[in-house]
């Protein structure tokens, strides 16, 4: 197995009946179930606002690597990261420090997800910078190639246009000795996709069949260009997904998540897996014939618990 097979990612702090108070309980509960049931990775969202996508600005929101470290301590199996950090809320060095705590606090289970970030609200609110994309994505080669020799070097030093280190220290040292392997989030052809293939161990992109067909193409090529072989990636989709013992429960609760969430017809269709067992696990099958190495889900209904491990052990048991 790559850097995940199947992963949980958990967008939403908004439980009923769930005071503040409890609310880090229950996301532990989540990620038990998970850890429990057989999928392999956990992720979290690093915003600070809520998203559109998945409820009201002012929903509940908890900074992602805190969350992180508590969910280690939570947790025995799982790997841990972020789907995915934005580039321009911390400094490269310390993020590449708060991802190798996290690797020590989970005994070498963190991955460090990162993209070119995209929500200028939060930054605006947050007195981040927000510079144009291309400037973001210059910013996140920089970072990928800081956070690479901070986890693979003792005392790396790095020049560029935006950031630099000098014989910046990081002991103690990741778990393993090739270092955390990190994730690229997003599908821009032209830059996202090249970044991967120069430094990734991973990828997540988004979209229907024939888009991820697509995207795979692209990265097949940047992958060429550089002389590296694309099975060295691993090569994933976040999306959606709702299983129920019957199809007819599944679409029922599809109906229900689609209305919460405000998709239409079509955005449904092209972001989420539904069914019962044995019709998502044919959806999911597509999509690794397609060319995909893993997915990764989250749940409307995560909070109860029950529809995660029955997606754990669903999953695990057809595709291992």
């Amino acid at each position: 197995m790559g850097v995940t097979r199947f992963g949980l990612q958990i967008p939403n702090f908004t439980y009923p009946g769930v005071a503040d108070r409890d609310l880090f309980a229950r996301v532990a509960e989540i990620a038990g179930a998970a850890d429990e049931s057989g999928f392999d990775s956990v992720w979290v969202m690093d915003h600070f606002y809520q998203i559109a996508m998945v409820g009201p600005r002012t929903d509940p929101m908890l900074e992602a690597y805190t969350l992180l470290g508590a969910i280690a301590a939570r947790t025995r199996k799982v790997s841990l990261g972020t789907m995915v950090t934005g580039v321009t809320y911390r400094n490269p060095a310390l993020l590449a420090k708060q991802v190798t705590t996290l690797d020590i606090v989970s005994a070498g289970r963190a991955i460090l997800g990162i993209g070119a970030a995209w929500n200028d609200e939060e930054h605006a609110g947050y007195g981040f910078g927000y510079p144009p994309i291309a400037e973001r994505l210059d910013r996140l080669e920089e970072a990928l190639q800081i956070c690479h020799a901070m986890f693979t070097q003792e005392a790396p030093s790095f020049s560029g246009r935006h950031y630099a280190i000098e014989q910046a220290l990081n002991f103690p040292r990741p778990i393993r000795p090739e270092g955390i392997p990190i994730l690229v989030g997003g599908s821009g052809e032209r830059r996202t996709l090249a970044l991967v293939a120069k430094y990734a161990a991973a990828c997540n992109i988004f979209g229907d069949l024939s888009t991820v067909r697509h995207k795979l193409e692209v990265l097949d090529r940047h992958c060429e260009a550089v002389g590296r072989d694309p099975a060295t990636i691993t090569k994933t989709r976040l999306g959606g997904l709702v299983i129920a013992d019957t199809a007819d429960a599944a679409d029922q609760k599809g109906r229900e998540m689609a209305r919460a969430r405000g998709m239409d017809e079509e955005r449904y269709a092209g972001y989420v897996i539904a069914g019962d067992p044995d019709g998502v696990c044919e959806q999911v099958g597509a999509y690794l014939d397609a060319g995909l190495d893993g997915l990764i889900f989250n749940m409307h209904d995560a909070q109860d618990l029950e529809p995660v491990r029955l997606a754990g052990e669903t999953l695990s048991k057809a595709f291992g």
